[in-house]
């Protein structure tokens, strides 16, 4: 276990670390790439292959955060390579906390490509994934939480994921969690001074008034945990799968949401014999989404499989789009896949809506009731107005008949009909959840020692366990290994 340290320990990692240099844009052909360097020989080596249009090695001495015209030339014939722009960013000021230049070039890949192997052959190493970033938070650049937000900022799927980001890197949670671990300390080092001079500090009543402390720092925790879920489900999307007997419409739907023939549609039953995943939008929500094999009691070995593998998928989603013939009645095949359903949050569509209608929405409350199907079960009510984990639509896929209540529906079931406001602190990352939990139980553990009249030194043990799990969200008292883990994640160049 290591503190990293966030400032004068973090610079202290940085002295000395060897230069590093990478394309940091993407390596496919664009108008502008750029070739990053970076270390305590960065600028030195900028020097080196870089010419001012007089032909002047200018980077050495040359002003931080000023751009300069010139070239790219060969170290060892003096080729020119290309006509660049280059820009020197000194010490502590730049991403990395290190002496760092970067080339702007012409997009080419071989011209990326000619200037990287230059700065590799002159002493700099092609940087790890993520190395530019990791040094950013060993020299005190950012908290690790900030740095984690990088990656998020680049994978972004949707404008309220990039704001979430946004605000992480922006410090928001690092703040949050900076205060919370404040008051934390405070407690803490109040009862240690009470401990070794008890002539000057007062614990009578203490527990009392820690406790109701306790009570506002546990609730903020709570807060932030309670946000997790659709964190993840804002980041990564929801889990949505649909299930249905075969040729009920699943692929229409799919091709209809997609905007585009990506499922095979035929009147054959059974087409579909395996999963087919994909991603869309439905405005602001994100559906990761998989299109399943027809639920049906078959001989087909091929078939057979395609209907196992939809029910796995089922069971291990966030969302069930149940599709169903409302020209067709309902049959022991329906009942099976209600019984793979359980309490999932499900919107059932009675797709071809075109056609004339047979079941109703009394007859799939019935069903997902378990009653005999004669009308009378109210498990559920209909409608998106009804209950949260359960709405009935009306849609035709043929027809693109019910697309837009589709989205309002899975808007109304996963985000009470708004997303959050990107000003909010979101927890999005598993890991900080985890934390957050750690450092909830740690001070119920001290609530319950208050109650239970321990003596006050059992309070500071559990105070900071829970101090050293939110610091383990900056990046604080963390594993090598995690760090590693965490930056090798990233992408190349960043």
């Amino acid at each position: 276990m290591v503190n990293w340290g966030l400032s004068e320990q973090g610079s202290e990692l940085g002295v000395g670390m060897d230069t590093i240099a990478a394309v940091v844009t993407g390596m496919t052909d664009s108008g502008v790439g750029i070739v990053r360097i970076s270390g305590s020989g960065a600028v030195e080596l900028g020097d080196g292959i870089f010419r001012s249009s007089s032909g002047r090695r200018v980077l050495g001495d040359g002003e931080s955060r000023r751009m300069y015209y010139g070239f790219v030339v060969d170290p060892e014939d003096g080729a020119e390579i290309d006509e660049v722009l280059a820009v020197v960013m000194r010490g502590s000021r730049s991403f990395t906390g290190e002496d760092t230049v970067e080339i702007q070039c012409h997009g080419g890949v071989l011209v990326m490509r000619r200037i990287l192997e230059c700065a590799l052959r002159c002493g700099a190493r092609l940087a790890e994934p993520g190395e530019f970033t990791k040094r950013a938070f060993l020299n005190g650049r950012m908290d690790l939480s900030r740095a984690e937000a990088v990656m998020d900022v680049i994978g972004a799927q949707n404008d309220r994921a990039l704001g979430y980001s946004l605000g992480q890197l922006r410090g928001r949670l690092s703040g949050k969690v900076g205060e919370l671990r404040g008051k934390i300390l405070y407690e803490t080092a109040f009862i240690e001074s009470a401990l070794d001079d008890p002539e000057h500090f007062d614990l009578d009543g203490y527990g009392e008034g820690l406790s109701g402390k306790l009570d506002g720092v546990i609730g903020e925790l709570r807060k932030l945990i309670d946000t997790a879920d659709n964190g993840r489900l804002i980041k990564e999307g929801i889990r949505t799968v649909i299930l249905g007997k075969p040729n009920v419409g699943k692929s229409s739907l799919l091709n209809c949401l997609l905007g585009e023939e990506r499922a095979i549609v035929t009147d054959v039953a059974g087409t579909t014999r395996d999963v087919l995943e994909e991603s869309l939008r439905l405005g602001d929500v994100r559906l990761n989404i998989v299109d399943t094999a027809g639920i049906r009691d078959t001989e087909d070995t091929v078939e057979k499989i395609g209907v196992e593998r939809a029910l796995r998928y089922a069971r291990e989603a966030d969302l069930i789009v149940y599709v169903t013939d409302a020209s067709m009645e309902l049959d022991e095949n329906d009942r099976e896949i209600v019984s793979v359903i359980g309490d999932k949050r499900t919107i059932v569509l009675l797709n071809k809506s075109d056609l004339e209608a047979v079941v109703t929405e009394e007859g799939i409350r019935a069903l997902f009731s378990g009653a005999a199907g004669d009308g009378s079960g109210d498990c559920f009510p209909a409608g998106p107005s009804g209950d949260d984990g359960f709405v009935i639509l009306r849609t035709s896929a043929k027809e693109r008949a019910g697309m837009e209540e589709l989205e309002r529906a899975v808007r109304e079931m996963f985000f009470h009909g708004e997303i959050w406001s990107s000003n909010e602190i979101v927890i999005t990352n598993m890991r900080h959840k985890e934390a957050l939990e750690e450092a909830c139980e740690a001070l119920m553990l001290v609530k319950g020692s208050i109650e239970d009249g321990m003596t006050e030194d059992f309070y500071s043990i559990d105070l900071m366990n829970a101090y050293k799990a939110l610091g383990r969200i900056i990046g604080e008292e963390v594993d090598d290994d995690l760090v590693d883990e965490i930056f090798s994640k990233f992408c190349m160049g960043k």
